[in-house]
């Protein structure tokens, strides 16, 4: 007889499709308790403009108001210009909320990724194909994630969402 899983023993799942990483994004954000940290090409096409997205960071930001959400694009057009629901998350929650575009430098960077709380994450192999993997519980291998989105950030910029000025 098999003893049943633990809690906060690690958990590894293979993903094959865009369906399955969307839904995955949606487990680590669910997982997150203190800090997300996002590096992704431009967020299109993973739901970051659908309804439940934005109330599942919604509801993270809520959480806890020293909660932060760190998102690293090579480009924020996507962000800026298309994706009004993240946008008014920005507006909502500015304090918590910083987004930087990488510069040249950092562009070589094609494997998007997402760390939770520093033990959880989720990795893109290639942002042009759908094979991911899931890891939950697991700060060693998330570990390797945050060195490099801390570098990725290092070559990074700040990148101010556009605001409406009014006299």
């Amino acid at each position: 007889m098999s003893e049943p899983t633990k809690p906060d023993e690690p958990v590894y799942q293979r993903l094959e499709g865009p369906l399955e990483y969307e839904q995955a994004i949606n487990t680590l954000i669910q997982q997150a308790r203190h800090q997300l940290r996002i590096f992704d090409y431009d967020l299109r096409n993973e739901g970051y403009n659908s309804q439940q997205r934005f109330e599942l960071l919604q509801n993270f930001l809520l959480g806890n108001r020293a909660n932060t959400l760190l998102i690293v694009l090579h480009d924020t057009r996507y962000l800026t210009g298309e994706c009004p629901r993240m946008m008014n998350l920005i507006r909502q929650f500015s304090h918590a909320i910083s987004i930087f575009q990488t510069t040249a430098e950092a562009r070589i960077a094609t494997d998007p990724f997402i760390i939770a709380d520093d033990a959880h994450f989720l990795h893109r192999f290639h942002y042009d194909h759908p094979r991911a993997a899931l890891s939950l519980n697991d700060k060693e291998s998330a570990l390797n994630l945050v060195r490099r989105f801390n570098e990725i950030l290092e070559l990074s910029e700040p990148a101010a969402p556009p605001t409406t000025l009014g006299l």
